[in-house]
């Protein structure tokens, strides 16, 4: 255990019907017992753990506000150690005075995760289940929590072990077949080397090539309205935002900056920008978006290419096509209340996914829902098999993937089993890394600098 106790508000930071100030270390229940006098008289350190509480946080002899004050004993805590959590009334005032008081009183400020840094080096989860706490928080869709939670209750722990495990076991049995030669140790066949190795590097592969569509499903997709002028950009921002977001008028260029909004449509959380619409102008103002418009679909993740069904293509429609070529696109023919000049064979060359709406109306919201999905990979994804969360999971990842691969070239050239021994057991520092199990201080330090104070 670490030797200071730690405190920090542990709700929102607002107005609220509570207000939590989480206290962990040794002396938690010390420092909780010097700021709260019980109604009852009892001490809390009289209680057992998973007990509560009813009376009144007191500073100099006057009441700062009534409370109950819940105590966790460890080993049975979040952290790992005693933990005295006093549920105030919320507010800003009152949860930062209750905080002061007991920070005057021994406790030091928290550091941000420095609650769930705790819990991981006391072994309560390891980093992969870690790092989904930040996620359960940030998670703004429910495909999004169901990926974060499995996380968090061991799905990829268990996956990785699955691959770790069997690699342990084989460097082990090539360690024990080399170093004790007198020992009646099954030997080690090049063939039953060759399978572990390549179910480990399937696994892993499929582990990697899940990466992205996690990204997509945890934190959103990058997404770029993008179309010449009035042909329903801000229409269809609306629409799939559910409010009036955008500027809607029948003058063209109404929209002239990027105009942001993070929206879930079916299961997939959008970071959906409404742009200029892309046309030559002389107007400095209008260029200027028209200028952003263009940075942003050099960038994005995925572009909504609104086209109008009742004109014809026209030369900037022609350019937009084009530019999409090898961009992950939907082409949306809008307008389809009108009766149709477009000519879609121009456009079903260059964009392979199509989809015909009337924004105004709503009609094929539901057609483009799916389509979002097929073109994210979230359409057949399984949120609960436990993904790879961040980009330090990934290179752990890949690090492994490269060792076995290597282990494997190393083996078919006909180098000795000393050799494919080292690789193999790179691979498994690296899964051991993607746990937490054998990682340094300044990545674990990392980890948990980007959550939020609390936590």
């Amino acid at each position: 255990m670490s030797e200071k106790t730690i405190a920090a508000i542990s709700t929102a930071q607002g107005q609220g019907g509570i207000g939590i100030i989480r206290i962990s270390g040794e002396k938690a229940i010390e420092i909780a017992d010097k700021v709260f006098v019980a109604a009852s008289g009892k001490r809390l350190e009289a209680l057992e753990g998973y007990r509560a509480s009813y009376g009144k946080v007191m500073e100099n002899n006057e009441m700062l506000d009534e409370v109950v004050a819940i105590v966790y004993r460890a080993p049975k805590s979040f952290t790992g150690e005693d933990v005295v959590e006093l549920c105030c009334h919320g507010g800003l005032y009152v949860t930062r005075s209750v905080l002061r008081v007991v920070l005057e009183n021994g406790a030091v400020l928290a550091e941000p995760g420095e609650f769930t840094k705790r819990a991981f080096l006391n072994g309560k989860m390891d980093l992969s289940e870690a790092q989904a706490v930040m996620d359960i928080i940030s998670a703004q869709s429910r495909q999004a929590v169901r990926c974060a939670v499995s996380t968090r209750t061991g799905a990829l722990k268990k996956r990785i072990d699955d691959i770790k495990n069997d690699l342990v076991s084989l460097a082990g049995h090539l360690c024990a077949w080399a170093d004790f030669p007198e020992e009646d140790i099954p030997e080690v066949t090049e063939d039953a080397i060759t399978e572990i190795l390549e179910t480990a590097k399937e696994k892993i592969t499929k582990l990697l090539s899940e990466y992205e569509t996690g990204q997509a499903v945890i934190h959103g997709i990058d997404t770029v309205i993008a179309g010449r002028p009035n042909v329903g950009k801000s229409t269809l921002m609306n629409l799939l935002s559910g409010f009036d977001k955008s500027i809607v008028t029948e003058i063209a260029g109404t929209t002239r900056d990027v105009v942001e909004e993070t929206v879930i449509v079916g299961d997939v959380t959008l970071r959906l920008c409404d742009t200029a619409g892309i046309r030559d102008t002389d107007n400095p103002v209008e260029k200027i978006g028209v200028d952003r418009t263009k940075e942003r679909l050099s960038t994005c993740s995925l572009v909504l290419a609104v086209f109008d069904s009742s004109q014809e293509l026209t030369d900037e429609d022609i350019k937009l096509i084009e530019s999409l070529e090898d961009v992950p696109s939907i082409a949306i023919i809008n307008k389809t209340d009108l009766e149709r000049k477009l000519d879609i064979n121009t456009i079903s060359k260059k964009i392979k996914h199509i989809v015909y709406i009337s924004a105004i109306n709503g009609d094929g919201k539901q057609e483009l829902t799916d389509a979002i999905a097929e073109v994210s990979g979230t359409k057949n994804f399984d949120p609960c098999a436990g993904i790879l969360s961040g980009e330090r999971q990934r290179a752990a990842a890949q690090k492994a993937q490269n060792s076995v691969i290597e282990a494997h070239n190393t083996l078919s050239s006909g180098y000795s089993f000393d050799a494919v021994t080292v690789c193999v057991e790179d691979a498994i520092d690296a899964l051991l890394e993607l746990t937490g199990e054998n990682v340094s201080d300044a990545v674990v330090d990392d980890v948990f600098h980007s959550f939020c104070v609390g936590k």
